[in-house]
């Protein structure tokens, strides 16, 4: 597997490489299942998805439209609501099935000679590049400058590049005019917003711009509404490209449930309670990290802009299960490109949850 290191002081990437290829496939929702696939009652750490979601009125209005499910999926109301949402025309949007179908589109519907993917980041970008055939060019952020992207470690060649902002599982925000610089014509741009909504005032955002070409913005609606079950994210993209990706997915894609949701919060009061949980999961992420502060052997990855941060200690394997043992499920980093074994990632919870998972954690540590 090609890797360029976008970092400095430079370093030798075989050298720091994790020792195995990591499970492109492994997702934060294994941690909190048990043998038999069954969710478990474990305080769930491991899933990015904000807790108490969806919210009540939410629930109605997708319970509202079970009426209408001998009707085949019309999404052209959601399809509005999104355009509006971002100010762009109706064209430049699409729905799908979660942030996760656009990936397996991008891979399927554009041409690429040289794909590149940044990484640490959500691994089924390259998981899907891989199945269509297609051979990746890993970069790999460093620790050291807190994950934070080096242009200049992008090959000039890449035809496709890949770059979560903020990024899973780092939680590094980065500049938008970084990748608005990573940007060029014959160059396909592919920015992973998934989680920019849990960002104040979602800040150093790509969606809605118009002017870089190549650029195609992916948002997800599962993180901050908790909607994972449903599936229903968005691509925002020029009307030519969004052709494309829409003439590579099946016939109705979105169902009339996910699509209810779509328009339902894309509305103001919705973008505005969204907004003010933004502002709420940063107080929580800020209590987090101080509580995690409290032990020496815990190193923070940061700073952190996302509803998870990344840690790294000792023994992370065997502290994960002990975690477990106590009722606290976090994720595992080592399936991560870039990280290896002694990284965790936890999702921002209350303070509540938080100064009981760190009770635990303080018994794990002794």
């Amino acid at each position: 597997m090609p890797a360029h290191t976008g970092s400095a002081p430079p370093r030798d990437a075989a050298a720091d490489a994790p020792p195995h290829e990591p499970d492109l496939r492994h997702h934060g929702d294994a941690e909190v299942r048990g043998t038999e696939g069954a969710l478990t009652d474990l305080t769930d750490l491991a899933v990015n998805v904000r807790s108490g979601t969806p919210p009540a009125w939410l629930k109605a209005r997708i319970a509202a439209s079970l009426d209408g499910l001998a009707a085949y999926p019309d999404g052209r109301a959601a399809r509005r609501a999104v355009a509006a949402r971002h100010g762009l025309p109706v064209e430049r949007v699409l729905l799908t099935s979660g942030a996760a179908e656009a990936f397996v589109l991008i891979a399927r519907a554009v041409r690429a000679r040289r794909p590149v993917v940044v990484h640490p980041q959500f691994t089924e970008p390259e998981a899907a590049l891989r199945d269509a055939g297609h051979d990746v060019t890993r970069v790999l952020l460093d620790e050291r400058d807190g994950f934070r992207l080096d242009p200049a470690a992008v090959p000039e060649d890449a035809d496709l590049v890949v770059v979560g902002n903020p990024t899973n599982p780092t939680s590094a925000l980065h500049p938008a005019g970084v990748l608005a610089g990573l940007a060029r014509p014959g160059r396909t741009l592919v920015v992973d917003e998934a989680f920019m909504d849990a960002v104040p005032g979602e800040r150093e955002a790509l969606a809605g711009r118009t002017d870089l070409p190549g650029l195609v913005v992916l948002r997800s609606l599962t993180k901050t509404w908790g909607l994972a079950g449903l599936r229903i994210g968005y691509a925002l993209a020029a009307a030519d490209t969004v052709a494309a990706l829409e003439r590579a997915q099946p016939l109705w894609p979105v169902s009339s449930p996910a699509l209810a949701a779509a328009e339902a919060c894309c509305a103001p009061k919705a973008l505005a309670e969204a907004a003010a949980a933004a502002e709420a999961i940063a107080v929580d992420r800020a209590h987090l990290l101080a509580r995690l502060g409290e032990f020496p052997q815990i190193r923070a990855a940061g700073p952190a802009a996302g509803p998870f941060v990344l840690i790294r200690l000792p023994d992370a394997d065997g502290v994960r299960a002990a975690l477990r043992a106590r009722g606290f499920a976090v994720r595992r980093g080592d399936t991560f490109p870039g990280l290896g074994p002694g990284w965790l990632r936890l999702a921002v919870r209350d303070r509540a949850t938080t100064d009981r998972f760190v009770a635990a954690l303080g018994e794990v540590l002794g």
